[in-house]
């Protein structure tokens, strides 16, 4: 089984959408390299069959073409655009509950501890095995019959290989209660659905079952961001929404997402897309829709 094989696999099943008949299993498809698009990575596991991307995180700027895989183990706000094209990539969505479900039946001492606070996002070359489990998990979409049964062993496969692979400590800590990675999505998650108040450092901190420095640390490493960097990117994320359907309301939208300063909320917003807020909507409104799903 080969990158081959994935590609053909690919190009056969992908529809306008990038979800399957199995659940979790994404494809995702671009006939052309098009500019910076701006969403959620989501806890996901992208392997490339054909193409290459430029994901951006923060400071942090990651590349994957085809026979790598990228890995997002925090749904954090990305940009990224296609650098070769045409593109296909397989995608499958990753269960913390899942993972440790897998962790707790590794035998003991077998998985190595993380060192400290990894990145949420990390890229590698594919194993053989990876790509192998990923083209038994698509030639199910065939044999419709099998996939109740059969998709869920193969998943099963597919998060072993990646627990146990190059970048199995990310992987592992999206599974582990009170890892790094599973503090600071809490705090993620709390700032994604509060994104409009304010709030203190000390109390996210105490959320998070974390002292305030190592709170910092953490959410820096994971998230290549401050806590108020991320929430002004969901803020600016969520007013590109707002604008695409009421462009003519830059004010008010500004306010609702939490911006006290009209003017403050231009800048950074044509700061992160580039455009003015008004600007920006109305090609949003003529033009075509950003990608939903950004590493793959």
């Amino acid at each position: 089984m080969s990158l081959d094989e994935l590609r053909t696999l690919l190009d056969r099943h992908a529809r306008s959408g990038v979800t399957t008949a199995i659940d979790g299993v994404l494809i995702g498809r671009a006939t052309r390299a098009h500019e910076s698009s701006v969403s959620m990575s989501g806890t996901v596991l992208a392997l490339i069959a054909q193409g290459a991307k430029t994901l951006v995180l923060g400071d942090r700027v990651y590349e994957y073409r085809a026979g790598q895989y990228l890995v997002a183990s925090v749904d954090l706000p990305v940009s990224g655009h296609y650098t070769e094209a045409p593109a296909l990539g397989f995608g499958l969505v990753l269960d913390p509950a899942e993972i440790a479900e897998l962790l707790l039946a590794a035998p003991p001492g077998s998985l190595p501890q993380p060192d400290g606070p990894t990145s949420a996002i990390a890229v590698s070359d594919a194993p053989d095995e990876l790509i192998g489990a990923a083209v038994r998990m698509l030639r199910l979409l065939e044999t419709p019959r099998d996939i109740p049964v059969v998709a869920p062993l193969i998943r099963r496969e597919i998060l072993w290989r990646l627990v146990t692979g190059e970048q199995g400590a990310a992987v592992r800590q999206l599974g582990l209660a009170g890892s790094s990675v599973t503090q600071v999505a809490q705090a993620v998650r709390w700032i994604r659905d509060h994104y409009r108040e304010s709030f203190r450092i000390d109390d996210l901190a105490r959320r998070s079952g974390l002292s305030v420095s190592a709170f910092h640390r953490h959410f820096q490493a994971v998230t290549a961001m401050s806590p108020i960097q991320f929430q002004k990117r969901i803020r600016l994320q969520e007013a590109r929404l707002m604008l695409a359907a009421q462009p003519n309301d830059v004010t008010g939208i500004s306010h609702r997402v939490g911006y006290d300063s009209p003017s403050q909320f231009s800048r950074e917003y044509r700061r992160q897309f580039g455009e003015p807020p008004s600007r920006d909507a109305a090609r949003l409104r003529d033009g075509s829709p950003a990608p939903a799903m950004s590493v793959l």
